[in-house]
């Protein structure tokens, strides 16, 4: 497999110290591929997206699905993301998205985003899933610059109208009444879509649901190679092979350029990183201001993103990095601290025992993609969901079980091919000078 980042990165050193292999005991990893075996769909990835599309595959076309994952069910980033299932799911701005897509593909994507969550909590409920959900009033954008606040509740009325849902505009003595305090925070706009849940006691209720339904579940298996072989697809894993007529591919940051070769260069995986703090006491809530276990992002492009759990626990995240080796792994957890510590200044004292990261996934035009694998025949891919994986990974995992059964239509903004990145396996190079001027845009008043 051809990958981009440095091998510590695809190994288990960056999500060591997971908080949420804490709060669950993996159950034993199901069977690799050994000989030759069959399936009438064969999908790569056993995260969100892959999960989904054979939960719905096997339930609703009675299919024969087969699933493999190179490591574990939810190792990538559905068992390791900050558990928020909200709307989301590109990097370009709505104004952006409106000039190139025009007003009807607008709204067909405020739509699909709208209908996420509501899929996730669907199948939460339908399967007993015990995923710990919480904050079920919606997400809040908050501003880190009085500028920012001033956008917001310019675009207010616009969100309200998009979505068809509430929205609140919340100046600095809401945010603070309503346990939000902080000294960066400027406002806020909190819109009633979405809750939070723990992501690696979800996709492990998935994998179970999927398994229910008569989805066989293949991990330990990775793929080093896809070829053609009289109309059928064969997977190549280390002892043995999978033959398929159907083939998704959900494999989103943790992709390889050659697994199939048509995935070169198209998509960039981008790291983000979590801290958990110890729990914490009433008066160290109290001393803060924060006590609301909504979730919250800033308006940073660079962004954070953070909540506090109903066990008193902080979650705390950051974007970034331009390297995954462990070094570079120590250098972005002390920057997660430091920015901890700047936002939440009460809290300088308090440890934060579980860091971890992992990668989101981007592609050149900032948008998702849900479509055919080039040409190849009966094969389609879904990725890049930029860092909003929970809610639109699962939905995106039903489209691609309808296209795989003929039917759905993909929304306009998520059917384009995704145009390759320059200098191919040498992409990631283009992040330091990004990201030097994302923080360039975020600072200054």
């Amino acid at each position: 497999m051809k990958r981009i980042y440095e091998d510590h990165a695809y190994g288990d050193g960056p999500v060591a110290g997971c908080y949420w292999d804490t709060t669950i005991e993996r159950p034993a990893r199901g069977p690799a591929i050994a000989g030759e075996i069959r399936a009438e769909v064969a999908i790569l990835g056993g995260g969100y997206t892959g999960l989904s599309a054979a939960l719905h595959l096997a339930r609703d076309a009675g299919a024969d699905v087969a699933v493999v994952e190179a490591n574990g069910i939810g190792w990538g980033a559905s068992g390791r993301n900050g558990g928020f299932a909200s709307i989301g799911g590109t990097k370009a701005s709505d104004a952006a998205l409106l000039r190139r897509f025009g007003a009807e593909a607008m709204a067909e994507w405020h739509r699909t985003q709208k209908a996420t969550s509501p899929l996730v909590a669907e199948i939460i409920g339908r399967y007993g899933i015990a995923a710990d959900t919480h904050s079920h009033e919606g997400e809040t954008v908050i501003a880190h610059r009085p500028r920012d606040f001033a956008a917001l509740r310019a675009e207010a009325p616009g969100v309200e109208r998009d979505y068809g849902v509430k929205v609140e505009v919340l100046g600095p003595s809401d945010l603070a009444a309503q346990g939000m305090a902080g000294p960066q925070f400027h406002g806020g706009l909190r819109m009633a879509l979405g809750f939070a849940l723990n992501p690696l006691k979800y996709v492990l209720g998935l994998a179970a649901a999927a398994k229910a339904e008569g989805a066989r579940i293949h991990e330990g298996s990775p793929i080093s190679t896809i070829t053609r072989e009289g109309g059928d697809y064969v997977l190549h894993a280390p002892a043995g092979r999978l033959r398929a007529k159907k083939l998704i591919v959900a494999t989103n940051g943790y992709s390889s350029d050659d697994v199939p070769d048509w995935m070169r260069a198209r998509y960039l995986p981008a790291q983000s990183a979590i801290l958990v703090s110890r729990e914490l006491t009433e008066a160290e809530i109290a001393a803060q201001g924060w006590s609301s276990h909504g979730m919250a992002y800033d308006t940073r492009n660079l962004l954070h993103y953070f909540r506090l759990m109903p066990n008193r626990r902080f979650l705390f995240g950051v974007r970034g990095g331009t390297s995954a080796g462990p070094a570079a792994q120590e250098r972005m957890k002390a920057r997660a601290r430091s920015n901890f510590e700047a936002m939440f200044p009460a809290w300088k004292h308090v440890e934060t025992p579980h860091y971890w990261s992992g990668f989101v996934c981007l592609t050149r035009a900032l948008t998702p993609y849900i479509g055919p694998i080039g040409d190849w025949q009966n094969a389609w891919a879904g990725f890049a969901w930029h860092g909003n994986g929970v809610a639109l990974g699962t939905w995106s995992g039903r489209m691609l079980a309808e296209l795989a059964t003929g039917k759905g239509r993909v929304p306009a903004l998520m059917a384009a091919e995704p145009a390759r990145f320059p200098f191919g396996g040498l992409r990631r190079l283009v992040l330091p000078a990004a990201y030097a001027w994302y923080g360039l845009k975020d600072r200054g008043r």
